[in-house]
């Protein structure tokens, strides 16, 4: 089994930044591509940002490209997800996943597995 902690959640002013991180454990994740989505209340989630399980590629909502960067430290064990320029329409919990596709890695349902989120919260 997989579990997935999300950290680095805040309160922060608009066009501000914030770093998020996703430290998995039970099991190394250098196989699995990983994603961050996020949830606002009374929304659906939706995807953020995807990374191969290597590193090598990314993909990125259109609300966010430019914006944010997703990386990782295979060696740590961790997804990091950098936040820059903070709208306050950024503001939702934040979640990473493992994903056992790349193709699909933009939508939610097929994930296998999920952290229990992060406030993210950003004010205008």
């Amino acid at each position: 089994q997989v579990q997935l902690v999300e950290s680095g959640g805040g309160l922060v002013q608009a066009g501000g930044s914030l770093r998020l991180s996703c430290a998995a454990s039970g099991r190394t994740v250098s196989s699995w591509h990983m994603g961050w989505f996020r949830q606002a209340p009374g929304k659906e989630r939706e995807f953020v940002a995807a990374i191969t399980g290597i590193g090598g590629s990314t993909r990125y909502a259109d609300s966010v490209q430019g914006r944010f960067t997703i990386s990782r430290d295979n060696a740590k064990n961790t997804v990091y997800l950098q936040m820059n320029s903070l709208k306050p329409e950024d503001t939702a919990v934040y979640y990473c996943g493992t994903s056992p596709s790349w193709r699909t890695v933009v939508s939610g349902p097929q994930y296998d597995y999920w952290g229990q989120g992060t406030q993210v919260t950003v004010s205008s």
